[in-house]
Parts: structure tokens; sequence; C-alpha cells
């Protein structure tokens, strides 16, 4: 028995305001016609992804930066219109980035 139902039981006449919602930020992300490149580069000697050529908004963009760092737990950042990625993870990023329904070019490599 978990605590709704406790709830429930403990009073039978209340009713709940509240509306569940499920749905995530990344949902709502404008999905482009261009492919967004997915590129890799090595910097001082380490690996990066880096993602560019999104043409929506840039908080849309900031929100895919932010999906992609917390899947796959790598640190990163997002500058000059594109995500910087630490490390090569283009296979993943590209699809999840597919997943999503965006056109995703292999850039190099």
């Amino acid at each position: 028995m978990d605590l709704q139902d406790q709830l429930k039981s403990l009073f039978p006449e209340h009713v709940s305001d509240e509306i569940p919602t499920e749905s995530k930020e990344s949902d709502n992300l404008w999905i482009q016609d261009d492919p967004i490149l997915c590129k890799y580069e090595k910097r001082k000697g380490k690996p990066i992804t880096i993602l560019e050529g999104y043409t929506g908004a840039t908080e849309d963009f900031k929100v895919l930066a932010k999906d992609i760092k917390k899947t796959l737990s790598v640190g990163g950042s997002f500058k000059d219109d594109k995500i910087i990625i630490q490390g090569d993870y283009r296979d993943k990023i590209m699809q999840m980035l597919k997943d999503k329904g965006f056109n995703v070019k292999r850039v190099g490599g």
C-alpha cells in the first residue's frame, strides 16, 4: 500500500486538484530541416564532440545541451551557438538526436 492509497483511506471524500503532468521540456524542441553537424576534435590532447548548426531558439539548444550532458553523464558547455561535450560520444549523441526527430550529419572521421 503506497502513500496515495493510505491518504485515500484516511480522507475518502477528498478530491485531488493536481493534474499529473509527465511531459518533458525536451518534447517541445523545434525540429529543423537542415541537419545538425556533429564534429570530433582534439583540444589540448583531449577529445571533444561539437554540435552546431541548430537554427531554432537559443534556449531550446541550451535545453538540448543539458539533456545530452545529463543522459551521458559527462561535462560540457554551450558557447557561440555550439554544444561542446567532453569526450568522443558522436555515435551516442547522433542516435539520441535521431530518436528526438533531428537530422544529424557526421563531419570528419
